[in-house]
């Protein structure tokens, strides 16, 4: 699942498109380098003490304007394979707010994605977190296979290959379609490095352990989003008796099929879409119009038409209503964006102006400056721009274990794909080719769906907000039965993805927990009236 983006619009995404930039062998580049530096010391590779010992030097994040000051960022090392730590190193990009008098320690945050840039994530959204530095540093990173720590990348075309795989003619012919789907696992693979291979939230979460250690902490303290809210998980199911206070906020699913979370990821931002042009039609600078029911129309014709004929950009390619989907799917995460997604769907259809949707599809933000010479991370300009979609994919196929056989997944995806567009006119398409591009990848772990349940820790807060487009509120129960009598459930009776930027209510218990250990009784509720912090 996606979580909540803090978007805001820069030259560098602007100028290229989200998903076709290439940028090969980042990850093996950044590979290469450390593994050489760590066999020259000598050190046991087999042994994690290392990787546990080491120090984070903190530095400024660098002089971007739009990055506070206050932000420190630093980075760790961790194993490629923690079966085989010999095999080489990651570097793992971190960031930090101080605590603004003695710290306790620190708690962790993860804004979920799986791809999203946790330094990004937490430098965009500094005043959701400054009552937690009363007592903690708060701190989160980018990672393995996102931002600057060894980013994945499927190359300029391998969306649209999807897309072309999955399409009513091409299914006519399975062998094709198999094809097609095979050649971008390939292309994934080429353009990754050797992260790939070891991505995935059991490896993230054991990554957790180590930086809890490096920071000095005991236990971990945590707080995640949406899919941050497996990863949480995963880690407690890991390392119980390293679990401290852990709120989970957009709880993700454990069990379901990728196609079965397509769908609801589907069905949801449809919901989404129709709120939000139900609000934009009251807005007499809405560009469908004053009728929420023609401009839902009006949608799906701006889609398909740009699907038929891509408008040109100035910088040598053409936009799609595949790209499009993506970028609305965006904008549709929090009521924040929906002036900014007004704007931009104002700019396309009155001046064919592409700029305002490819900020939303790419996020729309550049990543912090290197804040060292000598830092081994990848440098920003050489992060992909599809590095979040490729981090998606690579994370929720390796966290699942499913993969049909060529002749049942070509019975399967003609019923899919009319699921799929049943689900939404608008994201069924766009979504359908996010779970296929499992297929031609190596079956993921089955971990999550056999170990990660019946947890002995201590309890742990878990938000579901009942009009969430991305992670519905019934997937917090069966996650919370799940996880069994650990979890309590707070049942944030609003609007969007995740609750704590969005509810007062929900933020005060959040913080009251990770900053006193104050529970709410299992099952309460946060209303909404006087609510609303949009």
């Amino acid at each position: 699942m996606l979580a909540k983006l803090s978007v805001r619009p820069s030259a560098r995404h602007r100028a290229v498109r989200p998903s076709v930039r290439r940028c090969a062998a980042t990850g093996a580049v950044g590979l290469a380098l450390l593994g050489t530096g760590l066999a020259a010391t000598g050190r046991a590779d087999a042994d994690l003490d290392r990787f546990y010992d080491q120090k984070i030097k903190w530095a400024a994040c660098g002089t971007a304007s739009e990055l506070p000051r206050d932000l420190q960022c630093g980075s760790i090392t961790v194993p490629l394979d923690y079966a085989r730590p010999e095999k080489g190193a990651l570097a793992l990009a971190l960031a930090r707010y101080r605590a603004s008098d003695d710290p306790r320690g620190s708690v962790l945050m993860n804004f979920g994605g799986p791809g999203s840039s946790g330094v990004l994530g937490l430098a965009h959204g500094r005043k959701d977190f400054l009552d937690l530095t009363d007592d903690y540093d708060v701190v989160s990173f980018d990672p393995r296979g996102v931002g600057r720590s060894s980013p994945v990348s499927c190359g300029a075309d391998a969306t649209n290959e999807a897309l072309e795989a999955t399409d009513g003619e091409e299914m006519s012919d399975p062998r094709e379609t198999l094809r097609q789907l095979r050649e971008v696992a390939a292309e994934c693979a080429e353009n990754s490095g050797p992260v790939l291979a070891h991505i995935g939230t059991v490896n993230v979460a054991r990554d957790l352990d180590v930086m809890r250690h490096v920071l000095g902490d005991s236990k971990l303290n945590y707080l995640g989003f949406s899919y941050g809210t497996r990863l949480g998980a995963v880690y407690a199911a890991q390392f119980p008796d390293k679990v401290g206070r852990m709120a989970l906020d957009g709880v993700d699913t454990l069990t379901a099929p990728l196609a079965e979370q397509g769908l609801a990821s589907a069905r949801g931002q449809q919901t989404a879409l129709e709120n939000f042009l139900t609000w934009c039609t009251s807005e007499l600078t809405c560009p469908f119009g004053q009728d929420a029911r023609e401009a839902r129309d009006q949608v799906v014709e701006l889609v398909d038409s740009l699907d038929e004929n891509p408008v040109p950009t100035d910088f040598g390619y053409a936009f799609t209503g595949q790209d499009l989907a993506g970028a609305i799917g965006q904008g549709l995460y929090t009521k924040e964006l929906w002036p900014m997604l007004q704007r931009a769907l104002a700019q396309l259809m009155e001046d064919g102006d592409t700029r305002g949707v490819e900020a939303l599809a790419t996020g729309g933000m550049t990543l912090p400056a290197p804040h060292r010479a000598d830092d081994p991370l990848v440098e920003e300009e050489d992060v992909p721009l599809d590095n979040l979609p490729a981090a998606l994919m690579a994370v929720n196929c390796a966290d699942d274990p499913d993969r049909p056989a060529a002749g049942r997944l070509t019975r399967d995806l003609e019923r899919l794909r009319t699921a799929y567009e049943k689900a939404s006119p608008v994201f069924g398409r766009y979504r359908l080719a996010q779970v296929v591009l499992c297929y031609g990848r190596p079956k993921g772990t089955d971990y999550i769906r056999e170990r990660v349940k019946d947890l002995d820790t201590p309890r742990m807060l878990l938000v579901g907000t009942r009009g969430d487009p991305a992670t519905p509120y019934r997937w917090t129960v069966e996650t919370a039965e799940r996880l069994g009598p650990s979890a309590v459930v707070l049942d944030n009776r609003g609007e969007g993805h995740t609750g704590y930027g969005s509810s007062d209510c929900v933020h005060r218990k959040i913080d009251d927990f990770l900053l006193y250990g104050s529970l709410p009784r299992s099952g309460s509720s946060c209303g909404t009236e006087g609510d609303d912090r949009i």
